[in-house]
């Protein structure tokens, strides 16, 4: 006779087996909680023989600029220009062109709406928008290069409202372009904008109404606001060329300000929290964690960078997982480091090529308890990371390498994961290819 116990563990697994395979939207920056997780399941554990099978391609012009998934659409920002000027680091390069936000069919690629407008460059790298679209009740917020935000209708592309950061704030465009992307949160839209003042701007995200502007700096940086909860009230996260501060999102009124000021301005990564632990870091020293309180909006400094602790992202934003710091230094070298000490694991080239290279960038994505790691050089990667090391499973060659940069070939945009499929793009094609476990 088969016991109670047992009969009701086989009936929990024949239950787990029937239910449906997990499928999530990637909606905006980061993915759906814009902590770089992908919670899907039924996903493949490595590549099958030959790569995974590539449901569709679509033709997009130049752009640094990652898809958002939204209910069966996809939706990216490219820049339509006659000629492609290779970045330099330092210096601003003149490109005239449109950009424009495609809508694609998620599931055959083809074309939905488009919407595109006049955009002369004039800044280093100017390849394209930097911003993922953010897409959340109907309406899709895009922001391109030289700060032009618009709220369009994600059904039909039709613009419900816009912005000018440059002529609206007279903020001028950062050397590498305006780059944060825009963050949706109840009623609010928040973006980091630049100018006297208004470094942080929240928007009415139906109207485009300001609702409030926020802080001055030498520069607005390239970091993407966030949203916490701690010390007992929701807190905005602006990290700008000078320092990372608390706000209250209502209000936009500073609750704390800690300095961390990156070589010119280059405030990048999105800030990440943990438990009671904030963490960003850039450029050689800028790094540092930070204690929120419990009882109230405030923070005190546990650690700031030194050379040899911890890690200084320059592209990508880092992850935290079980008090461990993974993500790229500055010479390309994944790294892991104990978060509250800052003292380091071990370090590995082999997601970037293999070598030192220069700004070396890969984007980490957790799924389960792997991680999806879309390297420079146009290989999609599935690894393992534990404070033990790096454990490669397999890699698949999924994009050419289009862009230029510090003299080598590059793909520096961040891909998403939505219905057990990757999307990820060049400066030529949009990818969609099948991630589903067989």
């Amino acid at each position: 006779m088969t016991s109670p116990v047992r009969w009701l563990s086989s009936l929990a697994v024949l239950f787990a087996l029937a239910l449906p395979a997990r499928a999530d939207d990637w909606p905006q920056w980061l993915g759906p909680q814009r902590d770089s997780i992908w919670r899907e399941n039924g996903i493949l554990d490595k590549f099958p023989k030959g790569g995974p099978k590539v449901l569709w391609r679509a033709p997009v012009a130049h752009g640094y600029s990652g898809p958002a998934v939204v209910g069966g659409r996809v939706y990216v920002t490219d820049h339509l220009s006659k000629k492609t000027v290779e970045g330099n680091p330092f210096a601003r390069g003149k490109v005239e062109g449109k950009e424009r936000v495609l809508c694609l069919d998620a599931n055959s690629g083809k074309e939905v709406w488009k919407h595109e407008y006049d955009c002369p460059y004039n800044l280093s790298y100017p390849a394209g928008p930097r911003c993922t679209p953010t897409v959340s009740g109907g309406k899709a917020y895009t922001l391109g290069a030289e700060g032009n935000l618009f709220c369009l209708d994600a059904a039909k592309g039709t613009v419900l409202w816009s912005k000018d950061f440059k002529k609206d704030y007279k903020a001028p465009t950062p050397m590498w372009g305006f780059c944060s992307h825009p963050l949706v949160d109840g009623k609010k839209l928040f973006c980091i904008v630049g100018g006297k003042g208004s470094v942080a701007v929240a928007f009415d995200k139906d109207t485009g109404k300001e609702l409030w502007r926020s802080l001055t700096a030498t520069g607005p940086g390239y970091s993407s606001p966030a949203m916490i909860e701690a010390g007992g009230r929701k807190q905005l996260l602006i990290w700008h060329a000078e320092s990372i501060n608390g706000l209250d999102p209502e209000t936009g009124k500073p609750y704390w300000s800690v300095p961390c000021a990156p070589i010119a301005g280059m405030s990048i990564m999105t800030p990440r929290k943990y438990g009671d632990y904030l963490f960003v870091s850039g450029m050689f020293q800028a790094s540092v964690l930070i204690k929120l309180a419990s009882d109230r909006p405030a923070a005190t400094v546990v650690w700031t960078g030194k050379r040899d602790t911890a890690l200084y992202a320059k592209n990508p934003t880092p992850f935290i997982d079980d008090g461990y710091l993974y993500g790229i230094d500055l010479n390309g070298e994944l790294r892991c480091a104990n978060l509250v000490t800052g003292k380091r694991l071990w370090q590995d080239y082999a997601p970037v090529g293999g070598k030192r290279v220069v700004s070396g960038t890969a984007f980490l994505v957790k799924n389960g308890q792997r991680f999806f790691i879309a390297s420079e050089t146009g290989h999609l990667i599935v690894a393992r990371l534990s404070p033990k090391g790096y454990q490669e499973i397999d890699r698949w060659k999924m994009l050419e390498p289009t862009g230029k940069a510090h003299g080598r070939d590059v793909v520096w945009s961040h891909p998403a994961f939505a219905n057990r499929c990757v999307f990820w793009r060049n400066d030529k094609e949009l990818v969609c290819a099948s991630l589903a476990a067989e």
